[in-house]
């Protein structure tokens, strides 16, 4: 269950942001001032879990440091970490603004100066 974790507006009439856990219906993190923030922490527990709890070891591979990555529109990015999710690897993927965003691997090939490893 990619996108177990969404951010939404606080519910306490303030301008922050929360991260709402979808499998349990609940707040994972309140409190965050900045929206892309809280969108990086949702992209980090969907890194560390799945919709059954935690996601198994082999589905997950990190890639140190970040690399550099073009969409299959060609929009640039820096790739840090692979999961693999209903039978697909996807990657995540920052934009020079911080968004994060999961895009499947057949999208996404090195960005012309990223060295292969």
């Amino acid at each position: 269950m990619l996108g177990r974790f969404t951010v939404r507006p606080a519910d306490d009439g303030s301008d922050r942001f929360g991260v709402w856990d979808g499998a349990v219906n609940g707040w994972r993190a309140i409190g965050i001032g900045d929206e892309t923030e809280a969108h990086r922490i949702a992209s980090d527990l969907d890194v560390q879990y799945d919709a059954h709890g935690p996601r198994p070891a082999d589905a997950v591979r990190r890639v140190e440091p970040a690399q550099p990555v073009q969409r299959a529109q060609w929009q640039d990015g820096e790739l840090d970490v692979w999961i693999r999710d209903n039978g697909q690897w996807l990657g995540r993927v920052r934009d020079e603004n911080g968004r994060v965003t999961w895009i499947p691997g057949t999208e996404l090939r090195p960005a012309g100066n990223a060295e292969s490893g």
